[in-house]
């Protein structure tokens, strides 16, 4: 049947050469035609069954772990650009890094309609919180109206009427996007392999005796801004073998009180590295602020710092869990 098919490609070729056509070559041809097999397809996307008609063709990123996201599937020359601040960390040392160098940076700033208007963009890929917002009329609804499809990050899914988010966990919300963009972009085999091959990097990490009690610290001096149990971070943080201290808090990032952080007394604090301050003053930071003197963390000075794009949901993840974890072991002992 293939080779069949391949000969008719090839008469078809020859006659629309002798008119003068321009045409793929035979094999194009034939594989353009398995793609369009492919479509429609059908995810389901944060509770909400979206239909995609085509494979597309200029897709536009907001932020560095939803981008890598797409750089992870071998997806680059489907996307227009991305968006993303300059703050985000190096991104010149991930598997994936040819991807920045294959596609436009669009914007250091916010995502707009504007912007993808002007990008042709035929997808978005954002999150709420990361791009997505009803304050400035930047929702999955409105670019519908535009004429654009929209993917929603699934750590970002909403949870309620509210501002709440998360409806699986971290890991859970990272392989859904890889199989759900892996249909639609019609690249599933490698968005299984990927997900298996994740699947077996968190595996193969041991799990300590004892939990360490961890505290991510994102910023904020009056009051920290944390991760609770819906953020990624609370995954990374529980398979690398820590105890997230603020992982009773039902929501993602959210700010708490130090006295609450104080009372919890972390045994390590965990930074989220970006933007200004760096590390080195978040770190500077907490080990002089004097109501975390006491802090069993700021005591021993065990101090760990991940990049954003690590404590996010990106590809990223599982490393930062194996990094984290080693971390854990190292300073278990004392």
């Amino acid at each position: 049947m293939r080779t069949k098919a391949a000969a008719s490609a090839a008469l078809l070729a020859l006659a629309l050469t002798a008119c003068g056509a321009d045409i793929a070559p035979a094999g194009d041809a034939v594989a353009s035609s398995g793609a369009a097999a492919h479509y429609p397809v059908t995810v389901d996307n944060c509770g909400t069954r979206t239909t995609y008609q085509r494979k597309p063709a200029r897709a536009v990123s907001n932020d560095v772990g939803i981008t890598e996201l797409l750089f992870a599937l071998g997806v680059a020359d489907r996307m227009a650009g991305y968006v993303m601040p300059d703050d985000r960390g190096r991104v010149d040392e991930v598997a994936w890094k040819d991807g920045y160098r294959r596609t436009t940076w669009l914007s250091r700033q916010r995502i707009t309609k504007e912007l993808v208007l002007e990008a042709g963009a035929d997808l978005v890929f954002a999150g709420w919180h990361y791009g997505f917002g009803e304050a400035d009329g930047f929702t999955p609804k409105a670019l519908a109206g535009l004429g654009i499809d929209s993917y929603v990050l699934s750590e970002s899914c909403r949870s309620g009427s509210g501002p709440e988010r998360g409806v699986m966990s971290p890991l859970d919300a990272l392989y859904t996007d890889l199989a759900n963009l892996g249909e639609i972009f019609d690249v599933r085999d490698r968005a299984d392999r990927l997900i298996a091959d994740f699947r077996a990097q968190i595996a193969a990490v041991p799990q300590p005796a004892r939990r360490q009690r961890v505290f991510l610290y994102d910023s904020g001096e009056d009051k920290p801004y944390t991760a609770g149990r819906f953020a990624a971070a609370q995954e990374i943080i529980t398979r690398a073998g820590g105890e997230n201290v603020t992982g009773d808090i039902a929501d993602s990032w959210t700010t708490v009180g130090w006295e609450s952080v104080v009372r919890r007394d972390p045994e390590v604090i965990l930074i989220n590295d970006y933007g200004d301050p760096d590390a080195g003053a978040k770190r500077s930071f907490l080990k002089s602020f004097p109501p975390l003197a006491g802090v069993s963390a700021v005591r021993n000075d065990r101090i760990f710092v991940l990049d954003y794009a690590d404590l996010v949901e990106s590809p990223r993840n599982p490393a930062a869990i194996t990094a984290l974890a080693a971390y854990l072991r190292a300073t278990a002992g004392g």
